[in-house]
């Protein structure tokens, strides 16, 4: 088990400010979304704008329309919830590049509860015009995609999580912008996933494998623009598509899939996540067994679906 995609934030974002110049902002969560550890390093560049994420947001986008690279983070509830309005009006309407990073993001984060755990987020930020929405799976994907966004043009918003995340990638892999990942090919079946359900999604493939099932396994890191030449080729291919989120059917990643496979007129697609539920307390493995965020789940939705 690796550290959790929130650790690789800080992390990060120190390493990269010594290669790039840019500015952090914080709602008084630093030490929760870890920008701490670039407040520690780069005092001169951060910002704690205190509880206003709108003020913060905002700011940001003053910044960016002088020239500047800013990040602005907090908890995804916050971030993309309660700045919603700033972030449409002032940072993606005049195509600023701020970057946000919200963390804390899905039911999975624990014992914060359903008032903290965003499944929303998703849905939110990529239904506003100009923006990119990011979502790395482990420490590898989080540097990548930092920088990535980094080096990009306009508004981006990268999701992450708050516990430890599985190692998926060995280095850090190729992120661009609109561009999803094949970790694993397969003939029978494709399994689309974002953050923590990606290791979910290859355990899965392992288990169908077992069962004589061919699956491949897409990491779709870039859900807003989506990789959509990636999904018609895995529709026509296999036919069979199953999506795997820690957010809200309604709006995610099973929506942006399913928007391109209704297009094309053929493929099935089931979509694997929280059924429109708000969360709730408890530990992280036992939320994981509640909602059915797991590589089981995965196996069982294609063999109820597709048997």
């Amino acid at each position: 088990m690796g550290i959790s995609t929130r650790e690789a934030y800080g992390k990060a974002l120190v390493e990269l400010g010594k290669k790039y110049d840019f500015f952090v902002m914080d709602a008084d969560l630093s030490k929760a979304t870890q920008t701490i550890q670039f407040k520690k390093v780069f005092p001169h560049r951060f910002f704690n704008m205190g509880v206003s994420e709108g003020d913060m947001m905002t700011t940001a986008a003053g910044m960016a329309s002088c020239g500047k690279i800013v990040f602005a983070s907090s908890f995804a509830m916050f971030a993309a919830g309660r700045a919603y309005e700033q972030i449409r009006n002032s940072i993606a309407y005049p195509d600023l590049h701020v970057i946000v990073g919200g963390t804390h993001a899905g039911v999975l984060i624990g014992e914060d509860g359903a008032s903290h755990q965003c499944i929303e987020d998703i849905s939110l930020m990529r239904t506003i015009p100009n923006m990119t929405v990011l979502v790395p799976c482990d420490e590898k994907s989080v540097f990548a995609t930092v920088e990535t966004a980094i080096t990009s043009n306009g508004p981006v918003y990268i999701r992450m999580g708050r516990g430890a995340a599985e190692d998926v990638y060995t280095n850090p892999p190729e992120v661009k912008i609109g561009n999803g990942i094949v970790l694993r090919d397969g003939s029978d079946a494709t399994l689309i996933a974002i953050g923590d359900l990606v290791p979910e999604a290859l355990k899965a493939a392992e288990l169908m494998s077992q069962n004589g099932i061919s699956a491949a396994v897409i990491d779709m890191i870039s859900v807003k623009p989506l990789d959509e030449e990636l999904v018609r080729y895995y529709a026509k291919k296999t036919g069979k598509i199953i999506t795997a989120e820690d957010h809200n059917i309604i709006g995610g990643l099973g929506s942006a899939v399913s928007e391109v496979v209704a297009e094309l007129g053929y493929a099935q697609i089931r979509r694997v996540g929280i059924h429109d539920k708000f969360g709730r307390s408890g530990g992280r493995s036992a939320l994981q067994t509640h909602f059915r965020l797991n590589a089981q789940e995965i196996l069982d939705t294609y063999k109820l679906f597709y048997k």
